[in-house]
């Protein structure tokens, strides 16, 4: 992973700024952090521990986190466009809104915020009911093929979001038309939840973190992560050890509104919380991978994952608008 060596320049003098004179508290006591998902998405995690994050590394006390979920987080950007020049607000976000502003075709996009920083990355989690006939990836593989209609799959990110991607990828890599496919959309992972323990679907495909606490009690099982390596957090093997060549990550990052009058303090901020030793705890909690990224070069990451995504859904047959 890219990794800064030193904050230096305008980083590091608007970094000093926010230490030096008065505590981090005093100058971002009032942020706020929006989730454009449900409470329980990967978003809202990601969100929620990273406030917990500034906190307990006494870089910002108090930060309000608060949920404005729709339209897979079209509705959030949205929000972050009306917000021109406020400095107290961010957006987490990621690979699932960019999927997302590609399927809306909306006049408020990623490139119109200001990019903060991408922060963690995660592999996706093959995940099924504790009674589910499948005990492993195989039995799950043979059984989508042979019925793809009647073994439905669920997953809380939109047409071109993480969770759709892997399972396009992963039907691909089968030999399994994504035409095919019986994929249901939900509005993150709480939703999904209740679809996989409701039996609404078969499996599901999420993000690494938002079910661990659902597995290690024994609620849902893993069959299989899509890593390039087996993970610590769940005992699961991963997709390409059962002959599937596959890798994909899922990535989360901040964005603030446009027209910021001094972007470098955000930032700042934000490289401060990544430096933490309670951000890589939490890191290291949730099975994420430090995949920091700040500034325009975070801008020109998600200026090539949108034409990556659409490349993906073009050359799957899916259209951003199914």
């Amino acid at each position: 992973m890219r990794r800064r060596t030193m904050l230096t320049g305008a980083l590091g003098g608007a970094l000093a700024a926010v230490l030096q004179g008065c505590s981090p508290a005093g100058d971002f006591s009032d942020l706020r952090v929006m989730v454009p998902n449900p409470p329980g998405s990967g978003y809202d995690i990601t969100a929620r521990v990273l406030a917990r994050a500034l906190d307990a590394a006494g870089i910002a006390r108090g930060v309000e986190v608060f949920n404005l979920p729709g339209g897979s987080g079209v509705v959030g950007l949205r929000r972050l466009a009306y917000e021109q020049g406020n400095d107290r607000l961010v957006m987490v976000m990621g690979l699932g809104l960019v999927g997302a502003e590609l399927a809306a075709g909306a006049p408020a996009t990623l490139a119109g915020t200001t990019p903060v920083a991408r922060l963690v990355e995660e592999p996706a989690i093959v995940v099924v009911r504790r009674d589910s006939p499948y005990g492993s990836l195989d039995e799950l593989i043979d059984g989508w093929r042979a019925d793809p209609a009647g073994v439905r799959v669920g997953g809380g990110s939109s047409i071109g979001g993480p969770d759709h991607l892997a399972t396009m990828l992963l039907a691909e890599a089968i030999g399994l038309s994504p035409a095919r496919v019986a994929y249901t959309r939900q509005d993150g992972g709480g939703d999904l939840l209740a679809a996989i323990l409701g039996r609404e679907v078969e499996f599901a495909m999420s993000g690494l973190s938002e079910y661990a606490d659902q597995i290690k009690s024994g609620q849902l099982r893993a069959l299989a992560v899509t890593s390039e390596r087996p993970v610590d957090q769940v005992a699961a093997p991963t997709v390409r050890s059962a002959g599937i060549d596959i890798v994909v990550n899922n990535w989360r990052g901040i964005v603030a509104p446009p027209g910021l009058a001094a972007p470098e303090a955000i930032r700042a901020l934000i490289a401060a919380l990544d430096a933490s030793p309670e951000w890589a705890d939490a890191r290291a909690r949730f099975g994420w991978t430090d995949a920091y990224l700040a500034g325009d070069a975070f801008a020109r990451f998600m200026a090539d994952e949108r034409g990556r995504v659409a490349g993906v859904l073009n050359r799957l047959g899916v259209t951003a608008q199914a």
